[in-house]
């Protein structure tokens, strides 16, 4: 049964009220048309950037895409950009916008993490409180680029859990920090160094997995070198046995 009310409601029916529903009806609209246009033209400088592997606009892409990630990641797919190309370009974007605040932090306030999927099978190295302590074996390529990164200044972790990282940068405090890892890992960690206010930058391995994993050593080192007089030189580890 409807109810009748003892009086007549007039304040929303008139002139003014409607006016202003179709304002906000076309404002919103044309923010809906702007968003649209914004995703298409992300879409499309990602893809561009992709396939000539050259980033454009990295400064203006990444604050972007971080409230737009969804939205651009359908769109790269409908374009044939698979969620790993793109998660690749993400890290690519963070690096370099990143790069130049790394530089400026001293060596002896940087840090690098290392997975331990990327030791031998048969690694001697014992765990501590401040995660596996590399003994440069030779049965991996760890023992090449650890000492030659404490040597220049870098605390280095070797890491048994994501876990040690909020632990590790509580306990030494660094003011920045190489995160190596498969491409969800290093995504994750420069995630999480937004999050703690932690200038991050991440290397990818070549390799998945959970055992002897690999990656380019070279490509850390150089990473590992910005901001630094002097490149960081791999040293080759004389290899010991077994016994």
């Amino acid at each position: 049964m409807p109810v009748t009310l003892p009086f007549e409601m007039t304040l929303f029916n008139s002139p003014f009220w409607d006016n202003f529903a179709l304002l906000v009806g076309q404002i919103l609209l044309i923010l809906i048309i702007v968003w649209i246009v914004f995703v298409i033209a992300m879409v499309a400088l990602i893809v561009l950037s992709i396939k000539r592997k050259h980033l454009y606009f990295p400064m203006l892409l990444r604050p972007v895409l971080a409230f737009t990630e969804g939205a651009v990641a359908t769109g790269c797919q409908v374009l044939g950009v698979d969620a790993t190309q793109l998660m690749e370009f993400l890290i690519k974007i963070d690096n370099d916008v990143n790069t130049t605040a790394f530089a400026a932090v001293p060596v002896e306030n940087r840090a690098v993490f290392f997975p331990q999927c990327l030791r031998s099978s048969n690694c001697p190295a014992r765990l501590t409180p401040d995660g596996l302590k590399c003994v440069s074996c030779g049965r991996c390529g760890l023992g090449s680029v650890i000492p030659p990164l404490e040597e220049a200044g870098y605390k280095t972790f070797l890491i048994p859990g994501s876990t040690f990282i909020k632990r590790m940068v509580k306990k030494y405090r660094p003011q920045a920090m190489i995160g190596v890892g498969c491409i969800l890992e290093v995504k994750e960690g420069l995630e999480m160094g937004k999050r703690i206010s932690m200038i991050t930058l991440g290397v990818v391995t070549k390799t998945d997995g959970c055992v002897e994993t690999t990656m380019d050593w070279d490509e850390l080192l150089e990473v590992a070198s910005i901001g630094l007089p002097e490149p960081i030189v791999r040293r080759e580890p004389e290899a010991k046995s077994d016994q």
